[in-house]
């Protein structure tokens, strides 16, 4: 049995470590930051892993976002029609895609495969001794290796957002109008003049990229920190989805209650 002075210990040793895993997590994403320069000087740095990141997760993006859409549009429909509403399911469609199911989704979806391909490449390239080959050689790896990297997933994460909510509407459209029969008219129209640009689209946005921030960075950090192992490696890209996914969901409570309280 644990003593309660044991205990108290083990619970303090892990405070400590936690936090002083926040230290060097912030630490690190300063570091990023102030090494931000380069993207400026080389741009095909950034534009190589806008491809890596970007395109290669739009297929899982565009067809999860469809059938996101056909969900949102056979459910809206059911709930819409017990109150003789058919007309406003354009409007709900796309309200909870820009507000809320494009953003976070697209996020859940950026860590689990943008995310993972992050963490273990930059934790193979340490298991390979490839970061301390780049010291050796007088090239800094957190300006060649991690700012371009975070970069790309910024500027790729509202992107792909946008590209999810866009798809999830037409999909929302084919099940709404092409095989329910709702109004085409009614469906565009109620959408239009429901939605508003900066309550709904630019909050949606500002979401996305918080998302990108830190569901990049946590996977930076979880392959820069990683152990050169495969098992190391293997229990980073684990953590960059466990972790990310987490802050994901965390920050969106936190940015719908500051975006629409009032």
């Amino acid at each position: 049995m644990t003593s309660p002075v044991n205990a108290i210990s083990g619970l303090g040793a892990r405070v400590r470590k936690s936090i002083t895993g926040l230290g060097a997590f912030m630490r690190l994403a300063g570091a990023i930051l102030v090494r931000s320069g380069i993207v400026l000087r080389r741009p095909r740095l950034i534009t190589h892993q806008i491809h890596f990141i970007g395109n290669q997760s739009l297929l899982i993006i565009a067809v999860s976002g469809l059938f996101v859409g056909f969900v949102l549009g056979l459910q809206g429909y059911y709930t819409l029609n017990r109150y003789g509403s058919e007309e406003a399911l354009g409007l709900l469609v796309a309200l909870s895609l820009t507000r809320e199911l494009g953003p976070v989704v697209t996020a859940l979806l950026f860590a689990g495969r943008a995310g993972t391909s992050l963490t273990a490449e930059i934790g193979l390239m340490k298991a390979g001794e490839q970061l301390a080959a780049m010291e050796v050689m007088a090239v800094d790896p957190i300006r060649r290796v991690l700012v371009p990297r975070f970069w790309a997933g910024v500027i790729a994460m509202p992107v792909l957002a946008a590209v999810f909510s866009m798809v999830g509407i037409l999909g929302g459209w084919v099940v709404g109008v092409k095989l329910i029969g709702v109004d085409p008219g009614a469906f565009w129209s109620q959408m239009q003049n429901g939605v508003d640009i900066f309550n709904d689209i630019l909050n949606g946005v500002i979401k996305s990229v918080v998302f990108g921030i830190t569901v990049t960075l946590i996977a930076l950090y979880a392959g820069w920190t990683a152990k050169p192992t495969p098992e190391g490696v293997s229990r980073a890209t684990t953590r960059t989805v466990v972790v990310g996914s987490l802050a994901v969901l965390g920050l969106d409570f936190i940015l719908t209650a500051l975006m629409f309280s009032n």
